[in-house]
């Protein structure tokens, strides 16, 4: 990850759907992430034989890692676990998945982390007009706000994905995103 220098986005931890909240699980998990490209390139030098190859070291100038929780299970919507995490300035996931896993929007760090699996069916749905504006207005709000916001569409056994990452970029004004932009 550390070879994707300026363009590392966070990474996402996902739960599995029967993993319930335990604070104190959580917390030590939390303890563990790396919150810089330094800390990363340390961690990963300490990787046990079952890597297949050298591990990318170069951390380049230090920067924040981010980091985002996709929580499967109800139990996540518990005000303790949403400190936790602001506490640690992990976001929680805003996944939309068409009533599959439960859908959390709390704002949890300084940044959005959207996933969107389809509304209607998931994996195979596309968005509506309709629904992409919707999620245009939220992404403008949280922009408003000054929170970074990453949007990822997993909506892809029918190829929907693409077409609905290319409208949404649209109704926000987006058609070549520029460094600083809304992006």
């Amino acid at each position: 990850m550390l070879a994707l220098g300026h363009k590392l986005g966070p990474v996402l931890w996902q739960l599995p759907a029967r993993l319930t909240f335990d604070a104190q699980r959580v917390e030590n998990f939390l303890r563990l992430l790396p919150g810089s490209t330094t800390a990363v390139s340390r961690l990963a030098a300490r990787h046990d034989s079952k890597l297949s190859c050298e591990p990318y070291l170069d951390a380049g100038p230090d920067r924040p890692v981010r980091h985002a929780l996709e929580a499967r299970h109800p139990s996540f919507a518990d005000p303790a676990c949403l400190e936790l995490l602001r506490a640690h300035g992990v976001a929680l996931v805003v996944a939309d998945t068409a009533g599959t896993w439960p859908y959390l929007e709390h704002v949890t760090a300084d940044f959005v982390y959207v996933r969107l699996h389809g509304d209607v069916e998931l994996y195979t749905s596309g968005y509506s007009d309709r629904a992409l504006s919707a999620w245009a207005r939220k992404i403008t709000g949280w922009h408003a706000a000054g929170l970074d916001t990453y949007v990822y569409f997993d909506n892809d056994v029918k190829a929907k994905a693409p077409g609905d990452a290319i409208a949404l970029a649209e109704k926000l004004g987006l058609h070549k995103a520029s460094p600083g932009a809304l992006s």
